[in-house]
């Protein structure tokens, strides 16, 4: 069978990848000259199945609103007569109780922890190498608020036999020894030490000459215009006057395959929330951290990537504007200088932005549509890293006729109409 990939992301690139080793002939299409170099490319690092929840959950709105104030803000909206954000932010409000918050992590945490699972499996079969540490990740909690907070994911982390700790403030320095330098502004965290970190570019771009070793086709500079159909079926992707034929299709574009989808009747509710990161040398290794420590009042991520510290965060919904922000910059330097003041030269940072494909209720949406031969696998928000290998496997087994591994039930888009779409 000809599998059409769309995207090389690195989604796209594991989908591919996935998709050769069950012995399909395999064809890429990517409009940049080469692979992981949008939202694959400089993101924060984390590959953790344990972190997976969604953003909407209870008391966001009200924190939302008590971001609006702060300097150094998590969530930054930029007020846009955009239908699309205006109705996508009503679907996440719906999304803000308890019971669906429970519905959304228990979708999530599976095919995370698949993912890992799967990224383990590779790394030993191939020694695939990517800056890796198996270090977990711990989140800290700076006020008593927080720290009580963490009760709710703690019980569905429980359900799911996820392991983890909680920790008080010496707890934290043991795991993050630097941390001991500013141990004042801690007061506990929530470690998953089963966690891990990467440079997910590395890693796509190592994936990309695996899959090639494969067979697999990657055409660059190739922009994707449109989706030709015949009746329930996809008859070629578009290119120009091109049309590049195959037996079945993914979309793999991240925060633009809803831009695509809706030209063939598909309306997938994903949305471009742009994140941010730095990418700094360190310049003493004992004061920077082990892993990644995720700031919850910040909601900034620092991870030590080799002899790097990539620090990430911040959610702006302002489309699909891809400018670089000062003022966003200033917020994660802030937390890198305020966490780990020593440990790296912010002043040679390397300022990137990038757009998260987000869903409304922070689940992927990986399957079928009512097209017979066409498959998404987009919408992973902040955990397409994190939940790559697993996503990549499961189209290919669902192109392949394979009954998937896990269970996939909510993952498709007809979850959001109740019926095929």
């Amino acid at each position: 069978m000809k599998v059409v990939i769309l995207g090389s992301g690195v989604l796209g690139v594991a989908t591919a990848y996935y998709s050769a080793r069950a012995g399909h002939e395999v064809v890429v299409l990517e409009r940049q000259p080469g692979p992981a170099l949008e939202t694959s490319f400089a993101n924060a690092g984390e590959i953790s199945p344990g972190y997976a929840a969604p953003w909407a959950a209870p008391g966001v709105p009200f924190k939302a609103l008590k971001w609006a104030f702060m300097k150094h803000a998590p969530l930054v909206i930029e007020p846009r007569l955009d239908p699309a954000l205006w109705k996508w932010g009503l679907m996440m409000l719906r999304n803000c109780t308890q019971s669906r918050y429970e519905i959304n992590k228990g979708r999530m945490l599976p095919i995370a922890a698949y993912s890992r699972y799967l990224l383990r499996e590779l790394r030993t079969q191939t020694g695939i190498a990517y800056d890796e540490r198996s270090l977990g990740t711990l989140q800290l909690f700076r006020s008593q608020k927080q720290l009580d907070g963490a009760a709710l994911d703690i019980a569905i982390l429980e359900r799911y036999g996820v392991p983890y700790e909680l920790l008080d403030a010496h707890g934290c320095v043991r795991a993050e020894p630097a941390l001991g330098r500013v141990r004042e502004k801690i007061v506990g965290g929530l470690r998953l030490p089963g966690d891990e970190t990467g440079d997910c570019f590395k890693f796509t771009q190592t994936l990309e000459k695996m899959a090639r070793d494969l067979g697999v086709e990657f055409r660059y500079n190739t922009p994707i215009h449109g989706i030709a159909t015949e009746g329930d079926r996809v008859a070629g992707i578009r290119n120009g006057t091109d049309v590049i034929r195959g037996d079945a299709y993914v979309v793999a574009l991240g925060s633009y395959s809803p831009l695509l989808l809706k030209q063939v009747g598909i309306r997938v509710p994903v949305y471009p929330v742009k994140g941010y990161s730095i990418t700094a040398p360190i310049t003493d290794p004992n004061a920077a951290p082990v892993s990644t420590v995720l700031d919850e009042t910040y909601k900034v991520a620092v991870t030590r990537l080799g002899d790097r510290i990539r620090a990430a965060g911040t959610a702006e919904l302002s489309g699909y504007n891809l400018k670089l922000k000062p003022s966003r910059k200033q917020t994660i330097v802030h937390v890198v200088q305020d966490l780990y003041p020593h440990a790296g030269d912010v002043s040679k940072a390397e300022f990137w932005c990038g757009l998260r494909p987000m869903t409304p209720d922070g689940t992927p949406i990986i399957g079928p549509t009512r097209y017979d031969n066409l498959y998404l696998n987009t919408g992973h928000g902040t955990l397409g890293w994190t939940m790559s290998c697993g996503s990549g496997r499961l189209v290919s087994d669902m192109i392949s006729g394979r009954k998937p591994e896990i269970d996939v039930s909510g993952l498709g888009v007809a979850r959001y109409n109740g019926t095929r779409v």
